[in-house]
């Protein structure tokens, strides 16, 4: 309840402006960053705005021909610090801008994808952020048909034609693999992403290119699939070590997969790197502190956030804006996971 007995739905701008002495003109103006108000007039409305507990309405101010000055972000979860960073750089972004931000989790959930995605849409936000979408088919001719701002991100293989925010992840795992080559390694396991996602099978290209540049066969047997989590890093790297002849080195398609593989070769008694080289990929900030320090391939995560959020921006100013295709350039990090064979 706020100070005067009302929900914050019951409170509205006519409250606010007579509990902060000014003219509700003066609210909506306050409310929408609007400029022409005095400093000290901005500052009584904001108070009175929290002493009565006044919620703006986004939808009600979309509907009016207003803009939300909200974000819609889809994201497919928060368990990874992967997300963790790219999230960061949004809200950084839209923090200097005074925009908010509505987050969506879909579990991996494609139905609820494409509700999340709708919900958005009807005035809820002023344009949309997807991070990784499962599902974007069903809802992005959708979305084009109705001129709605978006930026998928981390986007490799859907919407060719849309604007979208990514990494050079083929070159990324060709440096991987590349890397582990000139080391000396010539059975080097690999640990796919989800299979149906671009950036992964982006990955696996690259892992081929080196093999393929270097005069090594590829192996099936080598390969394992995962789903960008740490019990499938373990699970794909107890198989692989499972092998009559196993590998002397593994690249993991993500760095959380790569903590799990660190997990299973210590399980099975082996030490790293001197038993076995690990690399992974993303260079997100556990990365620096595990034991030893993992050598990986950095993607600007937080980069990719920003870039993405001043896209979106632009195409909220400037509907008329040509959509933008960016890839941002992966880095190998050589830290203590791996060696050289003697």
């Amino acid at each position: 309840m706020s100070r005067n007995g009302r929900s914050p739905g019951e409170v509205t701008i006519f409250d606010v402006a007579r509990e902060a002495g000014v003219s509700y003109a003066t609210v909506s103006r306050v409310i929408n960053n609007k400029d022409h108000v005095k400093p000290d007039k901005r500052e009584r409305v904001r108070r009175a705005m929290a002493r009565l507990g006044y919620v703006v309405n986004q939808q009600a101010r979309s509907l009016a021909g207003g803009k939300s000055q909200v974000v819609g972000l889809l994201v497919p979860g928060l368990d990874t610090s992967y997300i963790g960073e790219i999230v960061r750089g949004i809200d950084a972004e839209l923090a200097s801008v005074s925009y908010d931000l509505m987050l969506y989790t879909t579990h991996d959930r494609k139905t609820r994808e494409s509700t999340y995605a709708a919900m958005i849409t009807q005035g809820l936000a002023d344009g949309l952020l997807l991070i990784l979408p499962r599902d974007p088919g069903a809802y992005l001719e959708a979305l084009r048909r109705r001129a709605f701002p978006y930026v998928l991100i981390d986007h490799q293989g859907i919407d060719e034609s849309g604007p979208s925010v990514g990494a050079t992840n083929r070159s990324g795992g060709y440096a991987a693999t590349r890397y582990l080559i000139e080391l000396g390694h010539r059975r080097i396991g690999l640990i796919t992403g989800s299979i149906d996602l671009g950036c992964s099978i982006d990955r696996l290209a690259g892992y081929r290119d080196a093999l393929a540049e270097c005069g090594i066969a590829f192996d099936p047997a080598l390969v394992r699939q995962g789903e960008f989590a740490q019990p499938d890093g373990y699970r794909g790297a107890r198989e692989l070590l499972d092998l009559p002849e196993r590998p002397t080195a593994i690249f993991a398609s993500n760095d959380v997969m790569a903590f799990g593989v660190m997990d299973a070769v210590r399980e099975a008694g082996l030490r790293i790197p001197a038993d076995v080289s690990i690399i992974g990929f993303d260079d997100i900030p556990q990365a620096s502190h595990v034991r030893p320090n993992l050598t990986t391939i950095r993607q600007p995560l937080g980069q990719m956030g920003r870039t993405a959020t001043r896209m979106l921006l632009q195409q909220i100013a400037s509907p008329a804006t040509e959509p933008a295709r960016i890839e941002l350039s992966t880095e190998l990090i050589v830290r203590d996971s791996c060696r050289a064979l003697e």
